[in-house]
């Protein structure tokens, strides 16, 4: 299959011209590695976090973190695309690397915008077909969660000091989408005190596996501080990977 140049719009409405279709991709997001690999198209080079699919992202080179990256491996590596995204990667990095290779950037919020996302992500990779079987089984399974929760929750993502997932976050309309009501009226990720939690009197408080490892020892230092809420100790991939992760995951 020859390659010819064709121009997409990412997720935050800049052009990218890129070799059609891309064979050396270089993902900086592990959710959207994970989803890549699904859908069958070629990556070269991936994040030290990008962990899924275990058994296949293993023997891919490694480019750094999502917010440090190693431009000496990524020009080892000749990409021809490369995938980031707004929130997790660094602006520097990513002005610095788009000077030399084609990025596409996504920008997700919302659970809409991660179905967007896998739609046109699908299409820069030529993999139409996977990416429409992938987005029908998460909208199945969304529709199977909606409403399947309810009462009030704190979605705690640090400690010292405690920082919870606000509004304007991927992780915030997925708790709506399960029918919580998020009890962190600001945006982003605030940093709350423990008597702002307390005020606030979530009937559940739920302690995510990242970026913060909570612990079981975590869960019971908190149930004595706040017997009142129920404190649950959940798998952080279910609720803020956004991409293919969701197929695969239990809540």
């Amino acid at each position: 299959m020859s390659n010819h140049k064709l121009i997409f719009k990412d997720q935050m409405g800049r052009d990218v011209e890129i070799n059609f279709p891309p064979r050396r991709i270089i993902s900086l997001v592990p959710s959207i590695t994970e989803l890549l690999i699904d859908l069958g198209a070629e990556v070269v080079g991936r994040t030290k976090f990008c962990i899924h699919p275990k058994d296949k992202v293993s023997p891919i080179p490694i480019v750094g973190g999502t917010k440090n990256f190693r431009f000496e491996v990524i020009d080892d590596l000749k990409p021809d695309l490369i995938v980031g995204n707004k929130e997790e990667n660094y602006q520097a990095g990513i002005t610095r690397l788009s000077e030399r290779y084609p990025v596409w950037m996504s920008d997700i919020t919302e659970l809409n915008d991660a179905l967007e996302m896998i739609r046109m992500l699908s299409e820069v990779t030529n993999r139409e077909e996977e990416g429409a079987l992938i987005r029908a089984r998460l909208l199945a399974q969304l529709d199977g969660l909606q409403n399947s929760k309810s009462g009030s929750v704190l979605y705690l993502i640090w400690k010292k000091p405690w920082m919870a997932a606000g509004r304007d976050t991927y992780v915030h309309h997925f708790l709506e989408h399960l029918g919580y009501d998020n009890v962190v009226s600001a945006s982003r990720y605030p940093e709350l005190s423990e008597s702002e939690i307390a005020d606030r009197s979530p009937d559940r408080i739920l302690l995510s596996s990242e970026p913060f490892p909570f612990q079981e020892g975590d869960q019971k230092a908190l149930q004595s501080i706040f017997p009142d809420s129920l404190i649950e100790l959940v798998d952080g991939e279910a609720y803020s990977w956004y991409g293919s992760r969701l197929l695969k995951v239990d809540l």
